[in-house]
Order: C-alpha cells, then structure tokens, then sequence
C-alpha cells in the first residue's frame, strides 16, 4: 500500500473526526447559552488572555504536545511559554488585575500549542504535518475535554431537576454505608490528610498526563503513536459517562445529606444534615434539588479515570505502578471521604471503566469473540447494577448480608473477565529453540 492510498482514508477519518468534535462543541456552547453562562468554547477562548482555571493542565496539555518535538524544540517550546506567563503577569501586575479566580499562569502553554498548530500548516508537510497536527490536536482535545465536562455539569443540573440519591443511599445501607465511614475517617485525620486527598482528587488529569507521556515517551523518535494510550480512555470515560449522569442523576451525600461541599450547597434542598455522622434511614423517592448542584455521581467518573489510570500504569516502572496504585487508593478515599460519591457509585464506576477499556482495546485489535463477550459482560453487570439501585434498594438495605457480598463479586467478576481475557491478548514470547547437536566428525 503506497503512502498516498494509505494517507486519503486515513485523513478523511481525521477530517471527519474533527467535524463531529466541534459540531459537539458547537452544540454545547449553544445549550450553555441558553442557560445564559459561557460554553466551552468561550471558556476556553477567554483563557487566552485572562487566568486560566488551570494553569497546570494547560501545561501538562503541553507536555502532551511535545511528545513528537525533539529536545531542542522541547527546550524552545517550554521556554517561549515560561516568557509568555511572565509578560502577563507583568501586564496584569502593572494594570493592578484581580487574579483570584484562576491560576497566574497557563496562557503561555495555550499559545505554544496554537502556534505549533499554525507551524504544522505552514512549516510541515506530509507525515511530520500529520505527526504534529495529532499532537497538536491530543493537547486540545485533554483541555477541551475539560471544558466540555463542566458544560456537561450545568446541562444535568439544568435539566434534572429532581435526583435520586435516596435510593442509592438506600442500596448504600448493603455495602456498610462507606461514605459516612469514610467521611468519619478523613475528618478525624485533621487538615493534612484532607489536603493531600483534595490534591489528589483536584490533579487527577495531570496524573493521567504522567503516565501517557511514559507510554508515548518513544513517538518523536519512530515518528508515530501507538496504538492504544491513556488519553483515549480519558477521553471516552468523558463523553459517555455525563450521557448516564441524565438518566440516573445523582449530586451526592454532601448534598444531599450534609450542608453543601465547602459549607455550601445543600441547605434547605437536602433530606437533613446528617452527613457523615448519621447514616440515613427514609423510604426512597425522587427528591427535587436545586438548579446549580451538578447531578454527577452515578457513576463516578473520577473513580473511572482513576480506575484508567491504574491500569494503564501497570505495564510501567516501578515507581509508575506504585503511583498509579497510589492515586487509584488516594481518589477512592477523596470521592468517599469527602462525600461526593456513595459506594455503589465507585463499583458502578470501576465496572464502567473496565467495559470503556475493553471496548477500546477490542476495537484496535478487531472484534473478535473474546472481546464481545468481555465488553457485552460489562455492559450487562453495568445495566444491572443501575437497575438495581434504582428499584432493589429497599430489598439490597434490607439483606446486606447477600446483596452486599453480591455487589463486591459483579464487580470482581468484571475485573477478573477483563484481566483473563487482556492477558490472553498479550503477545506470547517464542520459546528459544535449542541447536540439534551435530555429529562428530571421526
């Protein structure tokens, strides 16, 4: 197959890749219109000159970016950012400028990576344009991913105004109600442990860029990336996951059961302050809530990025696995602890990253029988497990000793399935053949 016939199909599934992207995006800048607040294109748009909201994603969206750079380009790169960032701190210094909304730094990170977009166009050709276009394109599509996730929050908050935390509070009574443990446990562990765990839970996407930047560590020296990578995952946990938010919405025991993170949200909206002292003892119904709390619980997707994080980590280092374990243990405590998330959200978000990562790894490698069935399985337990929250809760609550040892075991046959069947896909090494031994010559 000649460059050029290989080059035009593969270009049109770019082309056709990118349409759908910003028609996406189109379509939510026009629904957070409506709602009269920003969408993630003016969002993303504005922080081109005023604060970023997170300066250290934009730079690790950078170093994303600059996999397919060479070291000197690297050096240049980071170096024309770094002057950006002190230019505008200069300018909004001397302009006496408010800062306190967003980080003091990130706008240099968003203009290199634009201007190596206008490089690409104007300096490349052929396969070093397409090299640095896919790179270009990972940087913006980590940022944008952010951006479109909190227009997803407000859409879910808008539209569903009554949430259905009862009932997976009610089910929660089948795993030992781990929030409520857990929230006992971060409080009494003082400021330092819920600091590290707020770190942890706030920087989850500049882990997921530490471990990709390993898996793509070799791609400006064989000038092409491989063929499955974190951020893929990241990016499909993302687009899919907000589609469940709407139809089970959920805001979280803080909410609604506690007095709002941060001492705010919740209020008169929740069932009672009785997070995380009190476990909740009611019979399940739709509750109406307000129209700013993001019905974002079910499943958690914090726990599925961590959950990808882990996995993606284990082919690494050493010190790559034990970060990788570490971040998954320390954002399980944060989403629990914290109170953002019930425990049949974190199983529910395990088993959804486990089919998200199947169906990813199957779809490179061809849909073979072993892959259906590994993501068809997902799929199902995923299904079940929302229905069962949904009208079991009162039977799960009322038999913890079976439902909840039943929770625990979908969950593990998931990852069991996922971890045969992916182990089987590994390439096996050949066994060395020994010499036959030669006759002796006489």
């Amino acid at each position: 197959m000649t460059f050029t016939s290989w080059r035009q199909p593969r270009a049109i599934l770019w082309t056709t890749a990118a349409v759908a992207s910003l028609g996406f995006l189109v379509t939510l800048e026009i629904a957070a219109r409506h709602y009269g607040l920003p969408g993630p294109i003016s969002n993303q748009a504005r922080e081109l000159i005023f604060p970023p909201k997170s300066g250290p994603l934009l730079y690790a969206s950078m170093a994303l970016m600059m996999v397919v750079l060479t070291w000197r380009q690297r050096l240049i790169a980071i170096g024309v950012a770094i002057g950006i960032d002190v230019a505008f701190l200069l300018v909004r210094w001397a302009v006496d400028a408010r800062t306190t909304e967003g980080h003091p730094f990130g706008n240099g990170a968003l203009w290199v990576v634009l201007g190596y977009a206008v490089i690409a166009f104007t300096r490349r050709v052929g396969r070093e344009r397409l090299l640095l276009l896919k790179g270009v394109g990972l940087a913006l599509l980590l940022v944008a991913g952010r951006k479109t996730g909190d227009a997803w929050l407000l859409i879910t908050s808008k539209t569903r105004p009554a949430v259905l935390d009862q009932y997976v509070a009610t089910a929660d009574h089948a795993l030992g109600d781990p929030s409520w443990l857990a929230g006992r446990i971060v409080r009494a562990s003082g400021p330092i442990g819920a600091h590290v765990l707020d770190f942890v839970y706030i920087q989850l996407a500049v882990a997921a860029v530490v471990v990709t930047l390993y898996q793509l560590r070799h791609v400006a020296v064989e000038r092409r990336f491989p063929r499955h990578h974190l951020v893929r995952t990241f990016l499909a946990i993302g687009l899919v996951g907000p589609a469940i938010y709407m139809i089970f919405p959920v805001v979280g025991p803080i909410f609604a059961y506690g007095p709002g993170a941060f001492g705010t949200g919740g209020g008169h909206w929740a069932v009672a302050n009785l997070w995380p002292d009190t476990p909740p003892v009611n019979a399940p119904h739709p509750m109406a809530f307000d129209r700013l709390t993001p019905r974002n619980c079910m499943p958690s997707l914090h726990t599925a990025w961590a959950t990808a994080i882990f996995i993606h980590s284990r082919k690494g280092p050493r010190i790559l696995q034990f970060g990788g374990a570490f971040w998954l243990v320390a954002t399980l405590g944060a989403t629990l602890g914290f109170g953002y998330h019930y425990g049949a959200d974190i199983i529910a978000g395990v088993v959804f990253t486990l089919t998200i990562e199947a169906a990813l790894r199957t779809l490179e490698r061809g849909w073979d029988r072993s892959g259906i069935r590994l993501v068809a399985y997902g799929s199902a337990v995923f299904a079940a497990l929302l229905v069962s929250y949904r009208y079991l809760p009162t039977v799960m609550a009322a038999h913890p000793w079976i439902f909840g040892p039943l929770l625990i075991l979908a969950m593990l046959s998931v990852i069991y399935g996922y971890v045969r069947t992916t182990n089987l896909w590994e390439p096996k090494a050949a066994p060395a053949q020994r010499p036959e031994p030669q006759p002796e010559l006489v």
